[in-house]
C-alpha cells in the first residue's frame, strides 16, 4: 500500500472511530488523520504481532477492521488525556 492509500485509511479509520464512540470527540479533520493514523499504525502492529495478519492490500477486511479497532483504541487513550488536561 502506498502512503497516499495509508492517509486515506488513516482518515476514513479516524472518521469511523469518531462516529463509533459515543460523546462528542474534539478535534477537526486534522486531528482525526492523524489519530486514525497513529491507529492504522497501531492496529497493524498489533495485528501482525498477535494474528500474524499481512496487511498490505487496501482493499482487504483485515486491514480495514485493524485499522478501525487500532483508531478507536488511539482515540479512546487521546481522550482519557486531553479530557484529564481540561479538568485540571
Amino acid at each position: 500500500m502506498g502512503f497516499l492509500g495509508f492517509l486515506l485509511l488513516g482518515l476514513i479509520a479516524g472518521a469511523i472511530a469518531k462516529l463509533v464512540l459515543p460523546g462528542k470527540q474534539g478535534g477537526g479533520w486534522l486531528i482525526t488523520l492523524l489519530l486514525g493514523v497513529v491507529g492504522a499504525l497501531l492496529g497493524g502492529w498489533l495485528g501482525g504481532l498477535i494474528f500474524n495478519a499481512p496487511l498490505q492490500d487496501f482493499f482487504s477486511l483485515q486491514t480495514w477492521l485493524l485499522a478501525i479497532g487500532g483508531s478507536i483504541l488511539v482515540l479512546l487513550i487521546y481522550g482519557l488525556i486531553v479530557g484529564r488536561k481540561s479538568k485540571a
